[in-house]
């Protein structure tokens, strides 16, 4: 039986009590989540077997991020691809997806499957399209790609289910048309065979093969807007219908399930995308990719992201998909990588503070007494990234332990503060 299935029956499997441990709900508690399918737990029966460590997604539990990997087709290699997913798991990436499209393949994956201890993801789409011309490309071989990265140990699959033939002349009115590479890829596929979305046709086939492992749906937004100004359109509210039909499918065949979201957003728009689709979706985790908050961010989009995605967690997103500075610009290298993480580590951790997830400032409040008591070491322990912190207080040409190159001593507000609390009692 799959996680989800389990947890309809009340059982409480290892991988729950796993992913229960610092929740703020007991293992009963998330078992109730699951069976509701307000919460999944992303863990191919494979993976489960090796290094995995679960976590569980959903409004219950804290926010979630993943980061994208995976090589193109010109750049990266195997051993880029390690040492990005490793500095990822590290600096606290709870999630991963290879999203390879260059030579390799089989291995890129396998080795993200074999090291990581967080779930990995994958769109098998890209494999498909690596091997096949949209033109040559058959619905056998889709289903089959699907079953081998499910046998291999993938925990989640995006699949582009929902987008539409009667959808895609919405979408050809928007400034951004089509951004998604999954959307792009079947939109071209179903314009050249004159035939309806495979995924979506073949559904309950792809059903059983993610039933057998235990895989998890994450059904991607093929019609995601990629410009503000496409922002909850047509387009987009369409293909969210189809997924809320879809995830309802899913979850009656015993399959997890994780609905993909935008995009682009403006900052005004976001409350109401978060809120349609725990209302369409009836509370099944959503999965947002930032959302970006202007378009003219390049070189700084994770900023722009990170500001979109603290909103939609506070208003309803449950797992965010990391943007980094390279974005809509190159293939991220490692220190995008190290960017991405910590930026989005920040929006997930902000949101989870401001919708008031017992426990979420306990670590803030720990920093806040180090910073007034001037305990560094304190400090790099309890900071996201202590290490790129200590670096920056260590190269500052400040001797003392009492103050920073900020200030300097005389000025110091703290120094000063902790001098005239020894002076002035508390009221």
């Amino acid at each position: 039986m799959t996680i989800l299935e389990q947890a309809k029956n009340g059982q409480i499997t290892d991988a729950i009590k796993s992913a229960a441990d610092n929740e703020p709900i007991t293992a009963d508690e998330l078992t109730a989540e699951i069976a509701q399918g307000r919460a999944v737990i992303p863990a191919n029966k494979i993976h489960l077997a090796g290094k995995l460590k679960p976590i569980a997604i959903g409004r219950a539990v804290s926010i979630k991020i993943n980061a994208n990997l995976g090589a193109s087709s010109v750049g990266s290699s195997l051993d880029d691809e390690r040492e990005k997913l490793r500095n990822a798991i590290s600096l606290g990436a709870d999630a991963v997806m290879d999203l390879s499209t260059g030579s390799n393949l089989d291995e890129i994956r396998q080795m993200f499957i074999e090291e990581s201890t967080a779930p990995v993801g994958t769109v098998p789409m890209y494999e498909m399209i690596v091997e096949k011309t949209v033109e040559d490309l058959t619905v056998d071989y889709m289903l089959k790609v699907i079953e081998k990265q499910a046998r291999q140990g993938v925990d989640f699959f995006t699949l582009h289910c929902g987008i539409l033939c009667e959808y895609l002349p919405l979408a050809f009115k928007r400034i951004g048309g089509i951004v998604s590479r999954g959307g792009a890829l079947l939109a071209k596929w179903m314009t050249y065979h004159n035939r309806q979305n495979p995924l979506y046709e073949h559904f309950d086939d792809i059903c059983a093969i993610m039933r057998e492992h235990d895989v998890t749906f994450s059904l991607g937004d093929g019609l995601r807007p990629g410009a503000i100004a496409d922002a909850s359109d047509e387009a987009q509210m369409s293909e969210l219908r189809t997924l809320a039909e879809l995830t309802q499918r899913a979850q009656q065949a015993g399959c997890q399930v994780m609905v993909e979201g935008p995009g682009h957003v403006p900052l005004d728009q976001i409350e109401y995308n978060m809120k349609i689709q725990q209302e369409l979706c009836k509370g099944a985790p959503f999965y947002v990719l930032g959302p970006l908050v202007t378009d003219i961010a390049a070189g700084y989009d994770h900023i722009s992201a990170a500001i979109g995605a603290t909103l939609a967690g506070y208003y309803g997103a449950s797992f965010l998909c990391y943007v980094t500075p390279t974005e809509h610009l190159g293939l991220p290298d490692t220190e995008a990588v190290r960017v991405g993480v910590i930026t989005f580590k920040i929006a997930a951790h902000s949101a989870d503070i401001a919708r008031g997830l017992p426990c979420a400032r306990e670590r803030d409040d720990a920093m806040s007494i180090a910073r007034a008591n001037l305990d560094w070491n304190k400090m790099f322990e309890l900071a996201l990234d202590g290490q790129r912190a200590k670096a920056i207080r260590t190269r500052q040409d400040c001797p003392g332990l009492d103050y920073c190159s900020m200030c300097g001593k005389q000025w110091c507000a703290i120094r000063i503060n902790n001098e005239l609390k020894s002076t002035i009692p508390a009221k």
